[in-house]
């Protein structure tokens, strides 16, 4: 039997790439093949989880088996740790073990991706607001920047030297960036926006531009939050919400705290499906996420 390839972060990514990446996610959701059942989340002692996550299309299998850690934000360990083992559904060989960190992270940009480009004012390029350095901050960037042709960023965070290294980071990549010390002001700069923050406190209040696209993807369970109250319901009454998969009727701690029925918003497979609508007010797309993702990356990863 072949030993199947364990690839490192750097493997990993290079099997990757975000515009394949989200073209995957897009294939994935009209595939009437695919089974995600629920994921299991357990809490460890110390108030870490572990997420065992499977998915399976007609041709593969995978299992998402990480472990989520608050308590190493800011420390040398990363918050995610694990691995995505993918299988033939054919013949139940194991053919690759991917670098679980990364795909979250490439994964999640992706559908952000995706999301923006049915979304986001047409054509727009920026300047995008990125609230949250960390590792999800990175990847959106690299998303954004090479999916929607973002030129110009602004980063803010509590971490200082985690804004540093992305602006520094970003420049590296031929953007114009800079840190910000007030994300509720620079949205009035911003018609894109992205929060990524650890959704330990709200981190954005402000009301939004009528042309603002929004994707919160660090609340994940209902007690996580990033956005107020007032921007969700605002969004809600005078613009759009759309929701990655029905799993975030119970998990969206935004949306939830902030009184709002979710089951009555749309999500990504239905503006896939539909083709959009006319686009009125600010958007907010709530990612909360789904073994469904991990399974369009492996899938990607499957074809080289």
């Amino acid at each position: 039997m072949p030993t199947p390839a364990l690839l490192d972060a750097a493997a990993t990514a290079a099997l990757l790439p975000y515009d394949r990446l989200a073209d995957a996610i897009e294939a994935l959701l009209a595939d009437a093949s695919v089974q995600v059942p629920a994921r299991l989340v357990q809490p460890l002692p110390g108030g870490g989880s572990l997420f065992v996550m499977p998915a399976l299309d007609a041709c593969v299998a995978i299992t998402k088996l990480i472990t989520y850690t608050p308590a190493n934000v800011g420390g040398p360990r990363p918050t995610i740790q694990g691995d995505v083992v993918v299988f033939d559904v054919a013949n139940g060989e194991r053919r690759l073990v991917l670098d679980g960190p990364t795909v979250t992270a490439r994964r999640t940009a992706a559908v952000s991706l995706v999301a923006a480009r049915h979304l986001a004012p047409a054509g727009v390029q920026g300047p995008l607001l990125i609230v949250g350095a960390g590792a999800q901050g990175r990847s959106h960037l690299e998303a954004f920047a090479h999916g929607l042709g973002v030129r110009d960023v602004r980063v803010a965070s509590r971490s200082a030297a985690s804004v540093e290294a992305l602006v520094a980071h970003a420049r590296h990549l031929g953007l114009r960036a800079e840190a910000v010390r007030d994300a509720d002001a620079a949205m009035a700069e911003c018609p894109l926006v992205v929060t990524c923050t650890p959704a330990a406190g709200v981190v954005l209040r402000a009301t939004p531009r009528p042309d603002q696209f929004i994707a919160a993807v660090g609340a994940f369970t209902p007690k996580m939050v990033e956005l107020s109250p007032d921007l969700c319901r605002h969004i809600a009454n005078h613009g759009r919400v759309i929701v990655d998969t029905r799993d975030a009727e119970h998990e969206a701690g935004d949306l939830l705290q902030a009184g709002l029925e979710v089951v009555g918003f749309a999500d990504l497979r239905q503006v896939l499906r539909d083709g959009g609508a006319t686009r009125r007010g600010p958007v907010l797309f709530k990612s909360c996420g789904w073994a469904g993702w991990d399974l369009a990356a492996a899938r990607c990863a499957m074809r080289g």
